[in-house]
């Protein structure tokens, strides 16, 4: 019999080997948690069964996820795409659904044991009619298309699926009740949920901003995240307690707390509480697998995940061909979508608890959905080739796009070409137009586009990220290059191919901060703007100017400082609150360490440590009250504390040089 305490620490010691291995091999956290659970569960080494614990912390686990959604929540965006959300979102759920039911009459003709029942089929439609919010929007982000035509109809779609959920959560369990007895459960469910929702949206509404503005005035870290768990876990219980999902509850919370103004807030301090339960969530769902079932029943599996898969793909993207997309558009948004995710696990479990659905079937539907999610990211990742291969006119869209950007900019020389026309584009385009310099500029949002193209502004469609869109825009003829988004992956590959195209092109590129400065110089740019330093210039220029320095003196001193590449600004005191991804010896820092008598550098001088060797370098000494600015030959004594600067694991090394 296994203790508490040691099923925790054995789910969150696989958790972490789990995670770090999917890690390692780029693969989203969630497999990682999957596979866990398949390794330790009661089909496998049986160290662990998915016993009362264990399901109470993976419940806490959707109950986080949903009160997430709920935060996520937002009516001015639901207004802004209520096209694609209740047009293409309504109509992929419901169609997965009626698709499933109809293809669940097939099963008469089978064994008694794959045969399936209109109320399972509903649910199992239901479950499969989800996809992976997680890894989706993660990919999307990664490769800039949030804002592409087709992002948008998948972002759009994603979130009615999360809102399709509530309803399910409601319906599923009321589908294991005998068919005499299923309307009036339902209709007695649909009363209690209206009633329970009215009176925590009425009531809530009001009572949520007061209270919240009561805890924050007591201005307690503690007492505000006390109060937030309380609220989530609160609301949970009122929806259970009413017969309902306690997932119901959360989502309500969250709702509520996202009109307030404190919502960001929360969605920060609530991240690790949500990260964590819900792995434990996976976990379970892992463990729930038969891995010699499914084995033994392995061309079922597979049929099982490419049916579905297929089925799924080819019916969105009809609907967004139906809506108004290109052969291309529908394509991506197609196989963006067509895996399962992480809700139908949710809703799997849901009808795995209520007996609706056989357990072969669901151990058989659950590897093939693993699977699915498993397949994702390759597929997203080489979407754009399948589309070129299967779109009979994507070729001839992308050349008509890469025409138009060549004969708009073909009479134009010396021109700058603009990466990107976001706020920080637009804001160069409007100061390069005031100085009557040429330019031309390139962006994936076809609204922006749209709208701009309508005013007469010098911008189309393009992904400057390619060879040929780069080549149409001018690349020959310009005179330079301003990459204006802040992602350095991307920066880098339109690095390389100026080097390949036009190798003397200057290029300024933009950064997050002084981190990635030397892998953009590495790459070719000429000029690396980050922004944490330069609105670091700004605030120091604007305070010396208000405190009577000459304004000669001070725009001499910030073109010094960047004149230097912001050497003397780069590096700074970290604290707790400043990273917390991991990443920390990726960042340029400073820090202090106090020689002791036995200290190795006592009596030392610092040419003689080589500090450059591990990539440190020793910015000032302080002995006593005295501040010395260090050289080659300034001697350390015992008692000096040295200020050291560079990466995490540089300073971690000149460290241990200065002490042993």
């Amino acid at each position: 019999m296994t203790s508490g305490l040691e099923l925790t620490l054995l789910l969150l010691g696989s958790a972490v080997l789990g995670v770090v291995a999917f890690r390692m091999l780029h693969l989203p956290p969630m497999l990682g948690y999957l596979a866990v659970g398949v390794l330790i569960g009661p089909h496998a080494l049986n160290l662990a069964d998915n016993g009362t614990t264990t399901q109470a912390l993976a419940e806490f686990g959707v109950v986080f996820l949903m009160f997430s959604i709920g935060l996520e929540f937002s009516l001015a965006q639901l207004r802004a795409m209520r096209r694609i959300v209740f047009g293409l979102g309504v109509a992929q759920v419901v169609l997965t659904i009626v698709v499933t039911v109809l293809a669940s009459l097939w099963t008469r003709y089978l064994p008694p044991s794959m045969q399936i029942g209109w109320q399972a089929a509903l649910a199992l439609g239901g479950a499969l009619a989800m996809s992976s919010t997680a890894i989706v929007s993660k990919l999307l982000t990664e490769r800039l298309e949030l804002e592409s035509e087709h992002g948008r109809r998948i972002i759009g779609i994603l979130l009615f699926q999360d809102l399709a959920v509530v309803p399910l959560l409601i319906l599923i369990p009321s589908l294991a009740k005998p068919a005499e007895e299923l309307a009036m459960t339902l209709a007695w469910a649909g009363i209690k949920a209206a009633a329970v929702l009215a009176l925590l949206l009425f009531f809530g509404q009001k009572l949520m901003r007061k209270w919240f503005n009561i805890v924050v005035k007591r201005r307690s870290q503690e007492l505000f995240m006390l109060n937030l768990l309380l609220i989530t876990l609160g609301a949970a219980a009122i929806t259970e307690h009413a017969g309902l999902s306690m997932a119901l509850g959360a989502f309500v919370a969250g709702m509520l707390i996202s009109e307030t103004p404190y919502k960001h807030q929360v969605e920060e301090d609530i991240k690790p509480f949500r990260d964590v339960l819900l792995g434990l969530f996976f976990i379970t769902i892992g463990m729930l697998l038969n891995v010699q079932l499914v084995l033994a029943n392995w061309w079922v599996v597979l049929l099982l995940l490419a049916v579905p898969v297929l089925l799924k793909f080819a019916l969105i993207a009809l609907l967004a061909k139906a809506f108004g997309s290109t052969d291309g558009v529908a394509m991506r948004t197609g196989l963006a979508l067509a895996q399962a995710g992480e809700f139908g696990f949710v809703l799997l479990s849901l009808a795995s608890g209520s007996h609706l659905i056989a357990p072969f079937i669901i151990q058989l539907v659950l590897a093939s959905m693993v699977l699915s999610m498993l397949v994702a990211p390759f597929v997203i990742a080489n979407m754009d080739k399948l589309v070129m291969k299967v779109a009979t006119n994507e070729w001839m869209l992308q050349s008509l796009q890469l025409t138009q950007i060549a004969s708009r900019t073909m009479a134009t020389q010396k021109h700058v070409i603009i990466a990107g026309f976001g706020r920080s584009g637009q804001s160069l385009a409007t100061l390069l137009s005031e100085e009557k310099l040429p330019w031309y500029a390139l962006d994936l949002d076809p609204e922006r586009v749209q709208e701009a193209r309508t005013a007469g502004i010098n911008v189309s469609y393009g992904d400057c990220t390619r060879r040929e869109a780069l080549i149409a825009a001018g690349i020959n003829r310009a005179s330079a290059l301003v990459i204006t988004f802040a992602d350095t992956r991307l920066a880098v590959k339109v690095l390389h191919l100026v080097t390949e195209l036009a190798p003397k092109l200057p290029v300024i590129v933009r950064a997050h901060d002084d981190t990635e400065l030397d892998v953009l110089k590495r790459a070719g740019a000429t000029e690396v703007v980050p922004e944490a330093l330069e609105s670091s210039l700004m605030l120091a220029s604007h305070a010396l100017v208000v405190m009577g320095v000459p304004l000669r003196r001070v725009v001499h001193r910030v073109q010094a400082a960047r004149d230097e590449r912001y050497a003397s600004l780069r590096g700074f005191f970290h604290g707790a609150s400043d990273i917390a991804d991991g990443t920390e010896h990726n960042y340029v820092r400073l820090h202090s360490v106090t020689l002791r008598d036995d200290a190795g550098a006592v009596g030392r001088c610092i040419a003689e440590l080589e500090l450059d060797e591990v990539g440190a370098e020793v910015t000032a000494v302080r002995r006593g009250i005295d501040r010395i600015e260090p050289g080659p030959e300034t001697e350390l004594r015992a008692g000096d504390v040295v200020v050291l600067r560079g990466t995490g694991n540089a300073v971690t090394r000149a460290e241990g040089r200065l002490l042993r």
